[in-house]
């Protein structure tokens, strides 16, 4: 059924919205005589593409590098072997296939490295940040949610935005002064995806250090997405997976200009009865509709680092209202 349907397609490849075994690729591979990628394998050739600075190519070569090891077999020249050459040589009595396996091993130890020395440099800065006092403000959201437009609209940047998946993989921080003259440093995290490879999770893990240290979460959702709910929970989850749960979250429903009033005030009363969420709406591209969400994040800041509620702040209804309008 697949080879005829590729055949109807004139496809030459078969991309599988899920993880496989390699014995199902090659399986699949083998019965259509067709490339076979999976789920993971995309979500890395994407990241791989999307990769500017040298921490993020790390970053994404090691993931890569975990997710070859293995789907290294006997018989078949792997990518590895021809990208490597001839660097390291096969040992004494070494098969090709243990040689191959050797290099990756090797790489990856390497890579692991140098995404550690990453990660004290980046603690290194974090502590810096933290002798000034400023609470950090992190935006987390699915892929392609509007988070480095509004970092760039807050702060007046000019962040790399576009809209595409993962057009963001290094994080930015950014200082902004919220209502009422306080300080914050802000952050532009890289996306999530629902199903995120957890090779490419442990990756990033020098990058994703950055949330740990937040004082605020700032969960941008694309309103207009129809599968808006399903993201948000995908979101939900990868940051219980990352043990985040504990930092506030304050839920932002982005493109709030795109949809009509009845339908936004749904979403906001549907998202805010599901876990008893805190939730306000904006648009990204519109600097006249952040100052509710400003409000909001500035409030629970004050509760928050003071332990008292923050008498000068709007209530959530007000703010809603004024995102609306």
């Amino acid at each position: 059924e697949i080879l005829v349907r590729a055949l109807q397609l004139g496809a030459d490849l078969i991309v599988f919205d899920r993880e496989l075994q390699p014995a199902q690729v090659r399986s699949v591979s083998e019965a259509t005589d067709l490339k076979v990628i999976d789920r993971s394998q995309l979500i890395l050739d994407i990241f791989a593409q999307r990769a500017q600075s040298r921490e993020g190519k790390i970053q994404v070569e090691l993931a890569q590098m975990k997710y070859l090891l293995p789907r290294l077999i006997a018989g078949q020249d792997s990518a590895f072997s021809r990208l490597a050459g001839g660097i390291g040589g096969r040992g004494p009595g070494e098969t090709k296939l243990e040689t191959d396996r050797r290099r990756v091993r090797d790489r990856i130890n390497r890579l692991d490295k140098e995404i550690n020395s990453l990660s004290q440099r980046r603690q290194e800065r974090r502590k810096v940040r933290s002798k000034r006092e400023f609470p950090v403000i992190s935006i987390v959201g699915y892929t392609n949610a509007g988070k480095s437009t509004l970092l760039n609209t807050l702060t007046s940047s000019h962040v790399h935005a576009e809209q595409r998946m993962f057009a963001t993989l290094d994080p930015t921080s950014r200082r902004l002064r919220l209502p009422r003259e306080q300080e914050v440093i802000i952050n532009d995290t890289v996306g999530f995806i629902r199903d995120l490879p957890p090779d490419l999770l442990a990756a990033f893990r020098a990058t994703l250090e950055e949330i740990n240290d937040s004082d605020l979460l700032i969960h941008l959702v694309d309103a207009v997405n129809p599968r808006w709910q399903q993201q948000l929970e995908s979101v939900e989850r990868i940051l219980g997976q990352l043990e985040f749960t504990q930092i506030p979250r304050l839920t932002v429903f982005n493109k709030a200009d795109l949809i009509d009033r009845e339908t936004l005030e749904n979403i906001l009363r549907q998202a805010a009865q599901s876990d008893e969420r805190d939730v306000t709406a904006v648009s990204a591209t519109k600097p006249q509709t952040l100052r509710p969400m400003l409000e909001r994040a500035s409030a629970i800041l004050a509760r928050n680092l003071t332990g008292q509620p923050d008498e000068n702040a709007e209530s959530p209804e007000e703010i809603e209202y004024a995102a609306q309008t």
